[in-house]
């Protein structure tokens, strides 16, 4: 049977997006077709042709979008927010992977239905996220976020700039934020995506408004980065423990969080939907 392949565009030629464009070539290749990237960098586009046999075309943002049925976001939340605009104002579909992006203005959930469009937003390095829309169907009283990370893992991050605070001077584990999942994103924008999602997951839709609260644990010497998710509701309670390793491209990533972007576009590609 002759099918027509979906035709992707990738913002992005970082780590995930080469995860998904490899993806694209192999387990998706009779559903779907790379047919173009974009990114600010030339020495990003470079490398990411480099290792993959497909040959997209090298394209703006807005000529990527023309180009492409489903555009897939691997950038930054610096951009993510503008990209899953102008995807679905063009009524394309798009998967946010910068999930942060998005929280500073959510009315794009809005613009997705209206354009009959659909917004994709993978659960990345957690686990648990079917029982927690599950459980939103009821009442949620409480979610917690603890995130433990090696501390030269978020070096650089605004929150530790603006703390003052030396990484290198930690020779034990240690809390060094708590608060909400708005004031994680803004303090670290790089390093708690899950916090995001989790924000989206509970404030976004019906049943929402749902409390959140983020902790940010360093342990020196830490080889992953370790998320631990506590729902508790009319339902009952459930926790989750996900240990993550790094990409083996790039140790800033977790693996797990790049196998998510092709295992939720390999999900919009296929007639069958398994679990929440």
């Amino acid at each position: 049977m002759n099918m027509k392949k979906v035709k992707i565009g990738i913002v992005g030629c970082g780590t995930i997006g080469l995860v998904v464009a490899k993806a694209i070539e192999s387990k998706l290749k009779d559903k779907a077709v790379l047919a173009a990237v974009s990114d600010v960098d030339q020495i990003k586009i470079d490398n990411f042709l480099s290792k993959i046999e497909l040959r997209p075309d090298i394209s703006s943002l807005e000529e990527l979008i023309k180009k492409s049925d489903f555009i897939v976001e691997t950038a930054s939340a610096s951009v993510s927010c503008d990209v899953a605009k102008k995807a679905l104002t063009a009524k394309k579909d798009v998967l946010i992977m910068s999930v942060g992006g998005l929280l500073s203005d959510v009315s794009i959930f809005s613009l997705a239905e209206k354009n009959n469009s659909r917004l994709y937003i993978p659960s990345g390095a957690l686990a648990g996220l079917d029982a927690l829309k599950s459980a939103k169907a009821s009442e949620i009283n409480r979610v917690t976020l603890t995130t433990r990370k090696s501390p030269m893992s978020l070096a650089g991050a605004p929150f530790i700039e603006k703390s003052k605070i030396d990484l290198s001077s930690i020779k034990a584990e240690k809390i060094i934020f708590e608060g909400t999942a708005e004031e994680a994103v803004k303090g670290f924008p790089k390093n708690i995506n899950v916090a995001a999602t989790l924000y989206l997951i509970c404030n976004v839709g019906a049943y929402c408004n749902t409390p959140l609260h983020i902790r940010i644990i360093v342990v020196p010497g830490l080889k992953t980065n370790i998320h631990e998710v506590e729902v508790e509701g009319s339902f009952g309670k459930f926790f989750t423990r996900t240990e993550n390793y790094p990409s083996p491209d790039n140790p800033k990533t977790s693996y797990l969080a790049a196998l998510s972007a092709v295992s939720t576009l390999e999900g919009a590609l296929s007639s069958v939907k398994i679990g929440t």
